[in-house]
């Protein structure tokens, strides 16, 4: 998944400095039921971290998660979208919330240390057998996923409307949350008006909540480019049409996309993060091939870059004096993943009542260019769904300090040395997540919920699938 933030020193501090005093922004009921539930969330947690399974492939954790909302009172679906989970509880007229965690892991061997690390083997889509690891945090997200789970269970006489949780595949493909929109997700089940999730982060001290308004993560489109040529004998270039130099020039000036064609105000990202060509010291061949990861936010933008990555390579064999039959060839990878956006006003009410009840914890980011395919949901029907992912930062408060002081470099998501504040993560996940939801469903017997929003605000070319 994504690179997740990384907050201004001070005012990260400012968080620090207030979460140490220990003092619980709101205490009430809930926090303290959360707190109950704590050493049950972390056996849980424990050992979904030592039985990672890989994307599609999970198996085990799908069926051990579905056996407990279906304990809960949740009607209980697997199998949705090869090996997705949807779990429904309807309690009467009222709107209805969609919770989702993604439960895959990665090909990773795991060099935490922990007493319950993974030493689980597989064979990713490589065909190359891994050790296994949660180095994502996935782990976090589905122990959170129970706890909210058994809490809104516990309350149902507090809440009505519909709840749909659901346990999605293959988050690290990016393919997971279509998968399961594929498989009926919003037909089969009950469609949802407002979707909520979360991801832990390594860029903010454990139990910290970030979030952004409006992009919060980016489109990500992987490209390719065969750069043909003339191959030859490396001692007389004359006789040939060298594709290096060509897909030379190509990455070179596909920097100007950005640097010179942009709007600097618009972000975008085009990075070539693979350059194979050739066999042998003194053989210019025949081919070059490039692989490009392209970052953006909006449907506008992104036809742009690719449109002008196509437009360079073409233009830069021109160039070199490529006949017309040896022109390059761009292949965009579908699908794409799509950007996340948070609806700007329901983002602005969810985020209101989770400052009150957690005060200087919770901060606003800006916007990442890593990706994330829980944009997929809202996209499904822009004009009627809220959609929201927040952050739950996870780096142990300890840690926090040595890398502020500058004495210590913190492992990213997807490190082989990420281990998380899990049970900060878990606690404030699962209150969050809670309390969030209680807050949108009306209460018991006709009350009004907590917040009433209006049509939300819709990105430029929504419905054109940005």
């Amino acid at each position: 998944m994504v690179r997740v933030i990384r907050k201004s020193t001070a005012a990260l501090g400012l968080v620090l400095g207030a979460m140490a005093l220990a003092v619980p922004a709101q205490a009430d009921e809930l926090r303290d039921a959360v707190g109950e539930d704590m050493p049950g969330l972390m056996e849980l947690y424990k050992d979904l971290h030592a039985n990672p399974e890989l994307s599609f492939q999970e198996f085990e954790t799908a069926k051990k998660l579905a056996a407990r909302a279906r304990d809960l009172g949740f009607e209980v679906t697997e199998g949705v979208g090869q090996t997705g989970v949807v779990a429904v509880m309807r309690n009467g007229d009222g709107p209805t919330v969609m919770l989702r965690a993604d439960m895959d892991g990665l090909p990773v061997t795991e060099q935490t240390g922990l007493p319950y690390a993974s030493k689980a083997k597989g064979v990713p889509a490589s065909g190359i057998e891994s050790g296994l690891m949660h180095a994502c945090g996935h782990d976090t997200h589905m122990a959170a996923w129970i706890g909210a789970a058994q809490l809104l269970a516990e309350r149902k006489d507090e809440w009505q409307g519909t709840l749909v949780m659901i346990l999605q595949p293959a988050e690290e493909l990016g393919l997971g949350a279509l998968a399961m929109l594929e498989d009926g997700l919003f037909t089969r089940f009950p469609k949802p008006d407002y979707v909520l999730g979360f991801h832990d982060a390594a860029g903010a001290p454990a139990g910290a909540i970030g979030y952004a308004k409006g992009y919060a993560l980016a489109n990500v489109d992987s490209v390719d480019i065969t750069v043909k040529g003339v191959g030859g004998h490396g001692a007389y270039p004359h006789t040939t049409k060298d594709p290096i130099v060509v897909a030379s020039s190509i990455v070179m000036r596909l920097q100007t996309l950005v640097s010179r064609e942009k709007n600097p105000l618009d972000p975008a990202v085009v990075t070539v993060g693979s350059f194979l060509a050739g066999a042998k010291h003194n053989i210019i061949p025949d081919e070059a091939k490039l692989q490009l990861t392209v970052r953006s936010y909006g449907a506008e933008s992104r036809a742009a870059l690719l449109e002008g990555i196509e437009r360079i390579a073409k233009a830069e064999a021109m160039a070199a004096g490529m006949p017309e039959d040896r022109m390059p060839v761009v292949s965009v990878q579908d699908p794409y993943l799509p950007s996340t956006y948070n609806t700007p006003e329901f983002t602005e009410q969810v985020m209101a009542g989770l400052s009150e009840r957690f005060g200087e914890r919770v901060f606003e980011t800006p916007p990442v260019m890593g990706g994330e395919d829980f944009g997929q949901f809202y996209l499904a029907d822009p004009e009627n769904i809220e959609s929201l992912i927040f952050w739950v930062g996870g780096v142990p408060q300890d840690q926090w300090a040595k890398s502020e002081a500058g004495e210590l470099e913190l492992p990213s998501l997807h490190s082989p040395f990420w281990a998380p504040d899990a049970e900060a993560v878990i606690s404030t996940a699962t209150e969050a997540m809670t309390a969030a939801t209680l807050d949108l469903l009306p209460r018991k017997g006709g009350g009004l919920a907590r917040w009433r929003t209006h049509r939300p605000e819709r990105p430029p070319g929504a419905n054109a699938g940005a």
